[in-house]
């Protein structure tokens, strides 16, 4: 009889075994061709060099040495990080400070909610050629509005500020969704209890939501770093290929695009998805080793 319930239960756990590969294999699936295969294949075309039109030839490490040696490829790693350095912290610091009053009970609250996640629903295509009429420098809103005639988006020195202001403005309804929903899963019962001890609003911020709420914004943080390190259609969609600010805004994925599809040179567009690759994985490991000192879970 022991025997017998033993036969049924491995019989038993075999078919759910089975029943759940099944389940899992889509997923799997997916992964191993939108995800793994182009990774794959994408570093073993960074070691070859197109030649003519569809010819490569084995080249080893010469594209990463033409890319490290060349100029633009650092200065288009400078030009990103500038870009999160100007869109990860203001989009943040924003967005929660927005959270915080939109999630207080207000006439019209889910208006403006409404309001400040529209961007996200709009096509990145039609954010960028607004703003674009919006830094005109002839036509444009703003300089007709302040009087002025700043060269918004063709002076070298501001351009990669102007497109980090866009950045900032198009993933703000992002941040702010995700720090509402943050917000709702701290318990009332420390503010109440802050109330009492006679704590000011500025002091249960500071003391209550802030920490509370660091789980939800080292993940806003962090997905933010590594969308920003990857931006490419604000630089493609704003900046024209006359532009003198070109040089000095462009992103590591720009200049890929410049290089795969434009300049037909598929090896040296691998070779600096693969460097961006390491520059972004490299990021993520220092922000997982912070995770545990800048982390407070409740």
């Amino acid at each position: 009889m022991e025997k017998v319930k033993k036969k049924k239960k491995s019989a038993a756990l075999r078919s759910e075994a089975r029943w759940a590969w099944f389940f899992v294999a889509p997923t799997m699936i997916g992964l191993i061709i939108l995800n793994f295969y182009p990774i794959i294949s994408t570093i073993v075309q960074s070691f070859y060099r197109t030649k003519g039109l569809t010819g490569q030839t084995f080249a080893g490490f010469q594209n990463y040495v033409t890319a490290f040696q060349d100029s633009t490829t650092w200065q288009a790693l400078l030009n990103t990080i500038k870009y999160a350095i100007i869109e990860v912290p203001f989009s943040v610091v924003i967005a929660l400070i927005l959270a915080v009053f939109l999630n207080r009970k207000m006439i019209g609250r889910s208006v403006y909610r409404t309001i400040f996640f529209l961007p996200m629903v709009c096509a990145p295509a039609a954010v960028a050629m607004v703003w674009k009429w919006l830094y005109n420098q002839n036509f444009g809103l703003i300089n007709n509005l302040f009087g002025s005639n700043v060269a918004w988006v063709n002076d070298p020195n501001i351009t990669w500020i102007s497109i980090g202001i866009i950045g900032v403005w198009s993933v703000l309804g992002y941040n702010i969704v995700l720090f509402i929903s943050g917000l709702q899963e701290i318990p009332g019962d420390y503010y109440e209890a802050a109330q009492i001890d006679g704590a000011g609003g500025i002091r249960q911020f500071f003391n209550i939501t802030v920490p509370l709420l660091s789980p939800t914004t080292f993940f806003i943080v962090q997905t933010r770093i590594i969308g920003a390190l990857t931006v490419f259609d604000l630089m493609f969609m704003v900046l024209d290929k006359t532009s003198q600010a070109l040089q000095k805004t462009q992103s590591m994925v720009y200049i890929f695009y410049q290089y795969a599809f434009t300049n037909n040179n598929k090896g040296m567009g691998a070779t600096i998805v693969v460097i961006l690759l390491v520059f972004i994985l490299l990021v993520t490991f220092i922000l997982q080793r912070l995770e545990k000192k800048v982390v407070f879970y409740n």
